[in-house]
């Protein structure tokens, strides 16, 4: 089977707003261009008040009683709520938990990479997964696996503070612990 690789058009950024006469409601409460509130008005005094301003007459929330609207220019009010929403999206930022491999037997030099690594991820916001698998003969003493996932903890502390969301805990043939930057 063949997979797409076509650009899917992203979601609409704003949600629908109802202009003019596609409004439902008898009643609305209306407000003007700086938020002032106008009263309750019927539907065609709140269609006349906005054409005779020349602009259009908007219902940002429908769930209220009675639905409120506002006597503004849709086309400038539609560009703020998208400006808002680009904003917002720029702000968050996704948390990816990024994993680190360790073993029993791991020489300073490599520890010396994989803290680079980790600080490079805790540094960027991701959390970061430790991982240590035990291998054969290496089952039978975790304390010393335990050790080195101490030890490497240890050396991220050195460098920043971290909030430890799992400790690290043995689960079948590996050790792990999840930390992120405070």
């Amino acid at each position: 089977m063949r997979i797409s690789r076509k650009k899917r058009p992203d979601k609409p950024l704003i949600a629908h707003y109802r202009l003019n006469n596609k409004i439902v409601a008898p009643e609305v409460r209306l407000l003007d261009n700086e938020g002032g509130n106008l009263g309750v008005f019927s539907i065609q005094e709140a269609l006349r008040m906005a054409e005779e301003q020349e602009i259009d007459l908007v219902e940002v929330n429908p769930k209220a009683e009675p639905p409120v609207c506002k006597i503004i220019d849709f086309s400038h009010f539609k560009y703020q709520k998208e400006k808002e929403i680009r904003k917002q999206k720029q702000q968050a930022h996704d948390t990816e938990t990024k994993g680190i491999r360790l073993s029993v037997r791991i020489s300073d030099h490599d520890m010396e990479v994989r803290l680079n690594q980790a600080d490079k991820f805790l540094n960027r916001g991701d959390k970061v997964k430790i991982e240590l698998t035990l291998r054969g003969r290496e089952n039978i003493k975790p304390t010393i696996a335990f050790e080195v996932v101490n030890k490497f903890l240890g050396l991220i502390e050195g460098k920043m503070e971290l909030r430890k969301e799992q400790l690290p805990t043995k689960q079948g043939n590996r050790i792990t612990a999840i930390v992120a930057k405070k």
